[in-house]
């Protein structure tokens, strides 16, 4: 497989342009995820707020690429392929769910380092980057990566069912979650921005406790959103989750 491109239009997806945003927010998705998971919210929410979606390399049309299996190198690309958007008003807030929530707060990281932060940092179903467990679906077998993924109910499972489909996606699912499970943050990182993080009352992933520690890692005002469901609730109940999300990401616009 090639390596991963450092092409903006090949990282940063934008579905619904437009001509005056209000507001604008970029999208990061979960492990094994892809930008098209975005492409409800952007209808959802034009045109008033317009949506970026990230896209990793190794699914959809970058299917050609490597996947990456570091969150930090990820982040460097996405930061990278990111900074045109970074300068551009209105300035985005940033959303990323599970393990896009781990990469958009490294790449807001990043920003901070530059002088420059997301209007608002949202991470949803992720315990905060000081709390670590230990995890070990990256060294599962296929079997045992697929029951993990039906599990979450993130994923088609007409797409699990697919043999032909399932060898396609296994490759970039077991990257992320090698990235993810790898994945040490340092306990004093923080951001310039208001953090207000979304999580689910069922999710296994992250317990309220998980999700409240993410204040730790903010200069900036904090707030935790309880939603209904388990890890994956953002489906479950999209209407909700949009519509808190557009008041979020309008508040700090």
């Amino acid at each position: 497989m090639a390596g991963a491109t450092t092409d903006g239009a090949s990282w940063v997806r934008l579905y619904h342009p437009s001509p005056a945003p209000k507001a604008r927010v970029v999208c990061f998705p979960h492990a094994g995820g892809s930008a098209s998971f975005f492409h409800p919210v952007s209808s959802a929410l034009r045109p008033d707020i317009e949506v970026l979606a990230i896209q990793y390399p190794g699914r959809q049309d970058r299917r050609g690429e490597a996947p990456m299996t570091d969150i930090g190198e990820l982040a460097d690309r996405v930061f990278e392929a990111l900074r045109p958007q970074l300068v551009r008003e209105p300035r985005p807030a940033f959303f990323g769910h599970s393990m896009g929530a781990t990469v958009a707060f490294e790449v807001a990281v990043r920003m901070r380092r530059e002088g420059l932060a997301p209007t608002v940092l949202i991470p949803s179903g992720r315990r905060a980057p000081s709390e670590r467990r230990s995890e070990d679906v990256h060294l599962r077998d296929d079997a045992g990566l697929v029951a993990e993924i039906r599990k979450l109910s993130g994923t088609d499972t007409r797409l699990l069912d697919d043999e032909e489909m399932l060898s396609a996606i296994l490759p970039a699912v077991r990257a992320d979650y090698r990235a993810i499970e790898r994945y040490v943050g340092a306990a004093d990182a923080v951001v310039d921005c208001p953090v207000e993080v979304f999580v689910g009352d069922t999710d296994e992933q992250v317990t309220l406790q998980e999700a409240d520690a993410w204040r730790r890692h903010t200069t900036g005002d904090f707030a935790v959103h309880v939603f209904q469901g388990g890890h994956f609730y953002l489906t479950a109940r999209a209407a909700e989750t949009i519509e808190r999300l557009a008041a979020t990401v309008r508040a700090y616009a």
